[in-house]
């Protein structure tokens, strides 16, 4: 495929369902003047709990949905990917540059960090993986690194449930555990997270300093386009495009929860 982007071509984003949507709203609120397309695999999703083989043929499905639409940069918004198949990606969007959140979620925490203790949680197969511990401990090897895998607040958080007492008493069990470890630093591993933010900051504690991949994603993409002179001129903020591979109607409300906006219309595609 011919591929010759300009600063105005899209940033494309893509998620095992709606979780990648914290990313898009880092992004816009960084990056005001980007055209966003999104996409999301609704029809697939969740893939923490699958196999490594089958992640990594999702991930080059969704790298291909993105790449019909000629964007200038990939965001891998999926920790399962980032953590099993950015290779993946990499090879299939070459010469784009690509940007996982596990690596800027990785640096972030390194860069904040003051004990060297540092929680991750995240899906099954991204805590599996220890690839945040292996991103962590390649930047820094003296820090300690403790895992959780949190796979209950995925459908707590798109079912909405961020103020129910059900998702608090999940939240202890999860996390006391880790802040009984002495970690001053969480990785919130899952792009889903960060809709449960209150609830986890308030179980942590305000010791705890919390790292939103999405947001370390969204400083990273503006100082890779600034480097490379692909920032966008328009000054007008484009409404994103949204592509799902099933069911709109439920991506809809979701959307609402997630953006704090009422939904543009989603492309449903084949993957």
């Amino acid at each position: 495929m011919h591929r010759n982007p300009g600063p105005e071509s899209p940033i494309g984003i893509f998620d095992s369902g709606v979780g990648g949507l914290t990313v898009v709203k880092a992004v816009r609120h960084a990056l005001p003047g980007e055209r966003i397309l999104y996409f999301g695999d609704t029809a697939r999703v969740p893939y923490g709990p699958k196999s490594q083989v089958t992640i990594r043929r999702y991930a080059e499905d969704d790298t291909q949905a993105l790449l019909r639409h000629q964007p200038k940069m990939i965001i891998v918004a999926c920790n399962t990917v980032s953590a099993l198949a950015l290779d993946v990606v990499e090879h299939a969007a070459d010469p784009l540059p690509v940007l996982g959140v596990l690596e800027a979620g990785a640096t972030l925490a390194v860069e904040v960090t003051k004990n060297r203790r540092i929680g991750v949680i995240g899906t099954q197969a991204t805590v599996c993986s220890n690839a945040y511990a292996y991103a962590i401990n390649r930047l820094d090897p003296q820090i300690e690194v403790f895992s959780r895998a949190c796979p209950l607040f995925v459908p707590l958080a798109e079912e909405g449930m961020v103020n129910d007492e059900a998702t608090r008493l999940i939240a202890r069990q999860y996390l006391l555990p880790l802040v009984g470890e002495g970690i001053d630093t969480l990785v919130l591993g899952c792009t889903h997270y960060p809709i449960l933010r209150r609830v986890i900051e308030e179980t942590v504690g305000p010791a705890v300093r919390i790292i939103d991949s999405a947001e370390a994603v969204a400083t990273r993409t503006e100082t890779m386009l600034m480097k490379a002179g692909m920032l966008a001129s328009r000054t007008e903020p484009p409404v994103p495009h949204l592509m799902v591979s099933d069911l709109p109607q439920k991506f809809g409300s979701l959307y609402r929860l997630f953006m704090d906006s009422e939904m543009p219309d989603v492309e449903l595609v084949e993957v």
